[in-house]
């Protein structure tokens, strides 16, 4: 009897987290006409994609995939590299002052967006990125590294010490030890750090509204929010531009989810 509740909570649970989804899918396949007549929950007559093709030509949404690709990728690979090296630092050669680095990591965490706008503006323009992908890539990497070294350096703390001494004992030195011990062994939880920092870089809006002002560098949540600030859309085409926001996240989740229950396990388990 208990087993069923719980099957039935979690169908409801998925039904409700789906749903908005589902509302949002259902309006991007419909038109205008459709919508006005029977209502945001009514079912189309047939699959329309005009409102689909017709975003996608506003917006030049290829090359706006393309870049928030190519910087959410970047900053993806950049801050996990970045968090390993800044972790086997801190969680195994116990640098001196660990605590009080760990807790300046901590604290830049927790420093919100807007805190931050105007000093990496100022900067970004100095040294002559303003209005780069790079810029982006470099600021979201240090913003993301920060998290994953905090994160890092608590599992990292925890390793084995036989195998470190085993390494060591077989003429290893740091690096090979680094490389050939401590990545292949923490690559569930680095898996599941690559997945959230591509999802995280993927959703940020703030900064790349800001730092990016060109339209060929502007990112998918940049080009939604914009377009739908400058210019009037229909319900229809407001719920393709979601749609197809959305979808290529969804995807790059599914690709890799089998990474992240790998490390949600581990993690479990030890």
């Amino acid at each position: 009897m208990r087993r069923h509740a719980v099957l039935w909570s979690m169908i409801v649970l998925a039904a409700v987290m789906l749903a908005p989804f589902a509302i949002v899918a259902l309006n991007a396949v419909k038109t205008p006409e459709e919508y006005s007549t029977g209502g945001p929950l009514s079912l189309p007559d047939g699959v329309s994609l005009d409102g689909i093709v017709a975003f996608w030509e506003r917006v030049d949404f290829g090359e706006k995939l393309l870049n928030s690709v190519v910087i959410s990728g970047s900053v993806a690979v950049l801050a996990v590299v970045v968090s390993v090296f800044n972790a086997y630092a801190l969680g195994i050669g116990r640098v001196k002052g660990r605590l009080w680095i760990l807790v300046v990591f901590l604290i830049a965490n927790t420093l919100p967006q807007e805190a931050l706008v105007y000093p990496l503006y100022f900067l970004a323009n100095e040294v002559g990125l303003y209005d780069t992908k790079l810029a982006v890539i470099v600021i979201f990497t240090v913003i993301q590294a920060a998290f994953g070294t905090y994160l890092l350096t608590s599992t990292l703390g925890g390793f084995p010490r036989e195998l470190l001494e085993a390494a060591r004992i077989d003429g290893a030195n740091k690096w090979q030890t680094l490389v050939r011990i401590v990545v292949p062994i923490s690559r569930p939880t680095l898996g599941v750090l690559f997945v959230f920092f591509f999802i995280w870089t993927w959703n940020e809006f703030f900064l790349p509204l800001v730092l990016l002002i060109s339209n060929e560098n502007q990112t998918v949540p940049v080009a939604l929010g914009v377009l739908q600030g400058q210019r009037m859309m229909d319900a229809t085409l407001t719920s393709a531009s979601a749609l197809l926001g959305v979808i290529p996240a969804i995807v790059f989740f599914l690709i890799f989810q089998r990474a992240l229950t790998r490390g949600i396990t581990a993690g479990a388990v030890k």
